[in-house]
């Protein structure tokens, strides 16, 4: 079996925390082949994501690494173990770019999604509309069928959030998503309310950062999604950027991203309640911004 050109964020995160416990219990590439039956080029292509590994030698790899946590080593073999494919796969041949797939394939397996932003809703909740005029408006050199196959693959994406079972959504978005001039008012007046219809799924949380809030966050200024695995050390963070995205996995990143999520929605309001308790007039909310923003509108 011929190498990967371009191994999928999957595939190349598999390799990178094989290298990891392996130099964090010191074993040399070819020391750490024997006990598997591995050359030491063999593990490096493994390591770069470049070819596969069966799951007895990655196990013996596992066991030779000192790891003992069953959590994390159940999910390095069902990464090691998975094909890939999914609904992501029939658009391989699309104008899609690669990280956009690799997002969706991180997505259907996240136990928990955590994320912020300031200029757009996230993607996840964004009504049909609001994601056309959305892409219309920052692809404005697609063609009518690039732009439907744009809609079609962001609104199969929400499907996770109601799936079996469905991950925990905790987002905090500030209000100045709101007054953006991108769509117009009929457009974003349904997009609040879809917000609002959302939040009464138990495993949706949605906070607004209000200007007014007097918290400094002190957070990267960059829309980030924090994709939570049932191992820790498998977590990713999903950085958005106009010209590359990127998929960050060094613990320290985690780390850092994980404490300015907490620290955003500490600076938030308490989140979006559609039923809210009796006399909740009387506290701050999101609701009662989005209220506002409905009102104002």
């Amino acid at each position: 079996m011929g190498l990967r050109a371009n191994p999928t964020q999957r595939q190349r995160r598999l390799g990178l925390e094989l290298r990891r416990l392996r130099n964090e219990c010191g074993l040399s590439a070819a020391e750490a082949g024997a006990f598997a039956g591995l050359g030491s080029p063999h593990l490096g292509h493994i390591e770069a994501g470049r070819t596969a590994i069966p799951e007895v030698k990655l196990r013996a790899l596992l066991t030779a690494y000192g790891c003992q946590d069953e959590t994390l080593v159940e999910g390095l073999v069902a990464m090691s173990g998975s094909t890939g494919k999914g609904w992501w796969s029939d658009y391989r041949q699309s104008p899609l770019n690669d990280s956009i797939r690799d997002l969706a394939e991180l997505e259907s397996t996240a136990v928990a999604h955590r994320s912020f932003q300031w200029m757009y809703v996230p993607g996840l909740l964004q009504t049909p509309e609001y994601v056309r005029a959305l892409i219309a408006g920052g692809e404005v050199d697609a063609t009518p069928g690039e732009l439907d196959t744009y809609v079609e693959f962001r609104l199969k994406r929400q499907e996770v959030l109601t799936g079996d079972p469905p991950p925990v959504f905790h987002t905090v978005i500030h209000e100045a998503a709101f007054h953006m001039q991108f769509v117009d008012t009929e457009i974003m007046r349904g997009q609040i309310e879809h917000l609002v219809e959302m939040a009464r799924l138990p495993n949706i949380h949605i906070q607004l950062l209000p200007f007014r809030t007097s918290l400094s966050p002190a957070t990267p200024a960059t829309p980030f999604v924090l994709l939570e695995a049932e191992a820790p050390e498998l977590n990713t963070v999903y950085v958005q950027h106009p010209v590359s995205s990127a998929f960050l996995e060094d613990q320290a990143h985690l780390t850092q991203y994980g404490t300015a999520f907490e620290r955003l929605s500490a600076a938030a309001l308490p989140p979006i309640d559609p039923v809210p308790e009796q006399e909740s007039y009387k506290r701050s909310d999101s609701l009662r911004l989005v209220q506002h923003l409905l009102y104002t509108l």
